[in-house]
């Protein structure tokens, strides 16, 4: 049986400024994140497109620059409407006090979407080409996000059978024997998603699978995780299932469309394109 080793959450301290690990966590995530999506810029279609303009680097820089607003924005926001809406409807100062914790995945997906919807069309780019960009680098934050969660003691682990060898004692909670349920999302979630995304898009793939195989893959992985996770005290559990679990649903779902409709979209676009592009001139019409 293992006890978690209640570190100190402050990374660093510097008079009043306190850093945490979570944040330390989440700004080692985007700088992997950067590094992943400046090789996926070698990767087909990316290396080789030309309209509107080719990928570059500053268009990397730009979609992380979002991505970081949409994080932090939707992830708070989803957090007081998913999980306490009720608290922060009577309280609507509270929002803005991130610094007593509280982010949503769901929240942060739905923002980091908007932004990247915005981002395809300043730059007319094809939305599923950019989202299909950024999702193999994205499980690495995800994984840097659940340590951070770790770190913290917090989102611990259903009890567990005590003969189990990793089962682990939180003692900020009890001293029942738990699971150590932010590792084993960071595994899923993180590491496993990520192994599996960044060989699947490898190889040119039609626009939208691999965005869709990010939202299946990953809506799994967290009903998974959260078979092993302690529901929140404040919600506990609809019938069985966990909010996570019910915010999951909707992204297997909307990975399963993209799967099978966002090719034809692709097709429908390039049809569109060639329709559009004028008749090149005949021989006879030359002479």
């Amino acid at each position: 049986m293992l006890h978690h080793p209640d570190f100190d959450p402050v990374a660093l301290r510097l008079g009043p400024i306190h850093i945490q690990w979570y944040a330390v966590m989440y700004l080692i995530g985007f700088a992997i994140g950067y590094l992943l999506l400046r090789r996926r810029l070698h990767h087909e279609p990316f290396a080789s497109t030309q309209n509107p303009a080719p990928w570059r680097r500053t268009d990397i820089e730009d979609i992380l620059v979002l991505c970081v607003l949409g994080v932090v924005v939707g992830g708070r926001l989803g957090y007081c409407l998913f999980y306490k809406p009720g608290f922060y409807l009577t309280h609507p100062l509270e929002i803005f006090a991130v610094w007593q914790g509280g982010m949503s995945f769901h929240g942060g997906a739905i923002g980091v979407a908007l932004a990247l919807v915005g981002f395809a069309l300043r730059r007319r780019r094809p939305i599923l080409q950019v989202t299909d960009l950024l999702v193999p680098a994205a499980p690495i934050g995800l994984a840097c996000g659940r340590f951070g969660n770790f770190i913290n003691g917090e989102l611990w682990g259903r009890p567990a059978d005590p003969s189990l060898p990793w089962s682990m004692i939180f003692g900020r909670v009890d001293n029942v024997p738990r699971h150590p349920s932010p590792l084993y999302e960071m595994l899923l979630e993180g590491l496993l998603l990520f192994v599996v995304l960044w060989l699947y898009a490898r190889k040119n793939r039609p626009r939208g699978r691999t965005s869709g195989l990010f939202l299946i893959g990953y809506g799994v992985a967290r009903s998974v995780a959260e078979l092993f996770r302690e529901p929140d005290d404040f919600l506990g559990l609809f019938g069985g299932v966990s909010m996570g679990q019910l915010l999951s649903a909707p992204m297997i779902l909307g990975g399963l469309l993209l799967w099978f409709l966002g090719p034809r979209t692709d097709q429908t676009q390039t049809d569109q394109t060639r329709l559009d592009e004028p008749d090149a001139p005949t021989k006879g019409a030359s002479e």
